[in-house]
């Protein structure tokens, strides 16, 4: 049986995602309704600038007193999309407060202040939601958080952005340096004008605070996360990348320490096997690789952003709180209770591939191969080649005079211990430079 009094929604930001948001809800009407059990009404939108015309949303919903519309008293959820931490962060408490649950789509903020939002959710007996928040329209944060709730994950390693993964994938197909790449992703939409967010690995490293607090039940915040970003990647990078049999992702890596008794959480951009299912996500899609204990290896793939995708996970998120509103008892919360400490970079056991100019002359290999055996790094590959030579790889390096390069992928070993020998390998005379550092995952 439906129960006749709508549940009432207010949608704070009517942007990209908010317009979408509002578009299906009206539109699909019926539907969601059939599928929560009562029929929603967008009860009012919270926008800065009221003047601009939105098709399908009546003007008399709009107002610019975000704070006065989630106190209204009668709202049943409080939609965000506004993002950023203020006053998102205000705007939520407050909703809680008045009676509201809330759907957000908001990572930074999530990826800040999750903790305290959680809390505040949990003394007025509301719900928090974010599935949008992660990746889009992939189903992630529902599956961590509940259906994995049984199990034991220790890994998830993604591809989180799909700004990043248009970037590498258009240099790694067409031989495109960064600065040609980022241009075309921001012709075609997928970077904004200031590409800081996505090109540096903020938004990855919020995404994967989120993803590790979740998967880990412990509280993960975006300045433990180790972060790295692209704009140093070079074609170079890629063609050395695929003489390895790999290609080069920006991932998001959350990991349960051997012991079980710490956590990582980093972004940087890695060489991956082409073998590993990661290194097919193509274009602007992302995919995110989970590795629990019962479960075992699981993938979940799909659109990270954009307005309709994003919009799904968001509708997916309302009429669940809504289902729960009608059964007057909240979801699942924030589950922290291992309350595991997030340990440095430095302890993470990883590989490098290190790209070095040296001189072209006998015994520097030799001095290489010490400076990483005093440091306690073991090597696995060696490649290097004459720049006075066009005999490729294996060209001379123990002739005298002019330069070479010389290309060391390390086995496993702690991050610290590698970027001590790249620190060693800087003050030799004879290392001209340190062309390139990467790390080898995924094998």
């Amino acid at each position: 049986m439906m129960r006749t009094r709508p549940l009432k929604v207010a949608l704070l930001g009517c942007g990209v995602v908010g317009s979408e948001v509002a578009r299906i809800m009206t539109t699909h009407a019926d539907d969601l309704a059939a599928r929560i059990g009562a029929p929603v009404e967008l009860a009012g939108v919270a926008v800065r600038r009221p003047s601009k015309v939105r098709a399908g949303i009546d003007p008399a919903l709009i107002t610019t007193d975000a704070t006065a519309l989630v106190k209204r008293g009668d709202i049943d959820v409080v939609i965000e999309v506004i993002g950023g931490i203020e006053p998102a962060r205000t705007l939520i408490t407050t909703a809680f407060e008045h009676g509201a649950s809330v759907v957000s789509a908001n990572k930074a903020l999530l990826a800040e202040d999750g903790a305290a939002l959680h809390a505040a959710a949990e003394q007025h007996g509301r719900d928090l939601y974010y599935e949008a928040a992660v990746a889009g329209a992939i189903p992630l944060v529902r599956p961590l958080r509940e259906s994995l709730a049984g199990d034991k994950v220790n890994r998830v390693l993604g591809i989180v952005n799909g700004t990043t993964n248009f970037i590498l994938d258009k240099m790694d197909t067409s031989g495109a340096g960064y600065s040609e790449a980022l241009d075309e992703a921001t012709a075609l939409g997928y970077a904004e004008a200031d590409p800081t967010a996505d090109v540096e690995g903020f938004d990855a490293a919020a995404k994967a605070a989120i993803l590790a607090g979740i998967a880990f039940h412990t509280r993960v915040k975006i300045g433990d996360v180790h972060r790295e970003g692209i704009t140093e990647v070079t074609a170079a990078d890629i063609a050395s990348a695929r003489r390895m049999g790999c290609t080069v992702k920006l991932l998001a890596i959350c990991e349960r320490a051997a012991d079980g008794q710490s956590v990582t959480a980093r972004v940087h951009p890695a060489m991956i096997p082409l073998s590993h299912p990661l290194a097919s996500v193509r274009e602007a899609y992302n995919a995110v690789f989970v590795e629990a204990e019962a479960a075992g290896q699981l993938m979940f793939y799909g659109p990270g952003a954009g307005g309709a995708p994003t919009a799904s996970a968001v509708l997916g998120d309302l009429v669940a709180v809504c289902r729960n509103k009608l059964n007057e008892a909240p979801g699942p919360g924030e589950s922290a209770y291992t309350r595991l400490p997030v340990s440095p970079m430095g302890d993470v056991v990883t590989r490098y591939h290190i790209s070095l100019d040296v001189a072209d002359k006998p015994g520097v290999l030799a001095q290489v191969a010490t400076v990483f055996a005093e440091q306690g790094v073991s090597i696995d590959t060696v490649r290097q080649q004459s720049r006075n030579s066009s005999s490729g790889d294996d060209a001379g390096i123990e002739q005298d005079g002019g330069e070479a390069s010389l290309v060391v992928v390390t086995h496993r070993a702690p991050d610290a211990a590698l970027s001590g020998t790249v620190e060693a390998l800087r003050k030799l005379d004879t290392v001209r430079g340190v062309a390139s550092i990467m790390r080898v995952e995924g094998e």
